[in-house]
């Protein structure tokens, strides 16, 4: 994914309101062997790609003017509390022979006909929508699918668990701690519903005793 963006010397809170108010976007760019360099953005562009989901996942062409492009990998974007502003990002340089740490977002897919929600009429809780994986940029997913086909009632989905693209693998911290990505919960009222027909059975067949 490419976007655009242009050197910026001035700095300092005060040109940041500046460039706000002429609908750009302070940013910088750090990491590598080079200084950290300061950039501006157009914010309907950083906007509405920050929207993507892809672009919180993927290398990215940073493209400069003159022709020079850098590859990096959005890390931060400060978002104003109330308005839909973005107010700063934060991009790292990627190095493609270096490995890099980041989260890449979970996609849960088949939840609806697995036995724990079609049988059992669990409810599905995602305790994280996304993990942290280790792997060079070339390898980097955009997403990770999780398939719940045979999950059932009061089953787990541990970071173990998942099925990951070739080359890349669960961040040291996530395999070491192996968090709950996903729980099946019986839905709350289930169980004395259950109950409740258990002991309307055994009041019938006293009865008929």
């Amino acid at each position: 994914m490419k976007f655009n963006a242009t050197p910026r010397s001035v700095q300092g809170s005060s040109a940041s309101r500046r460039l706000r108010r002429a609908g750009r976007v302070p940013a910088i760019v750090y990491g590598g062997k080079e200084q950290p360099l300061n950039v501006e953005l157009d914010h309907n562009e950083i906007y509405h790609a920050l929207r993507k989901e892809a672009f919180h996942a993927s290398i990215l062409t940073m493209e400069l003017e003159g022709g020079k492009s850098e590859t990096v990998l959005l890390r931060a974007a400060q978002w104003h509390p109330y308005k839909q502003q973005v107010l700063h990002v934060d991009f790292q340089r990627v190095d493609s022979k270096q490995t890099l740490t980041t989260k890449v977002p979970l996609h849960f897919l088949n939840a609806d006909v697995s036995p724990a929600v079609k049988l059992g009429g669990a409810r599905i809780s995602h305790v994280h929508n996304e993990v942290e994986v280790t792997c060079l940029p070339a390898d980097l997913p955009q997403n990770i699918e999780v398939d719940l086909t045979d999950l059932q009632a009061g089953g787990m989905i541990h970071a173990h668990d998942l099925t990951l693209p070739k080359g890349v693998e669960l961040a040291l911290h996530v395999a070491e701690t192996n968090p709950v990505l996903l729980i099946a919960q019986a839905k709350k009222g289930a169980g004395a519903a259950a109950a409740s027909d258990d002991e309307a059975a055994d009041g019938e067949e006293a009865a008929a005793e």
